[in-house]
């Protein structure tokens, strides 16, 4: 044993795996998940620019 082989040791490599043809359904569902992504960026981006939800209202002492 050699005081050299302390530590993890790196696994190897995997081989790339091969791009596989996409159908029209993975393709509609790609579309599908792209649409809704800008959709939900875009009302994220509205939401940002309106102030906090609630008002405040009326606030309790701790005293009683």
């Amino acid at each position: 044993m050699s005081g050299r082989q302390g530590g993890k040791k790196k696994p190897l490599k995997q081989p790339k795996k091969n791009q596989t043809e996409m159908d029209d359904d993975d393709k509609a569902f790609k579309d599908k998940q792209k649409e809704e992504a800008k959709k939900l960026a875009e009302l994220k981006s509205k939401a940002a620019k309106k102030g906090p939800l609630t008002q405040g209202g009326i606030k309790k002492s701790g005293k009683k």
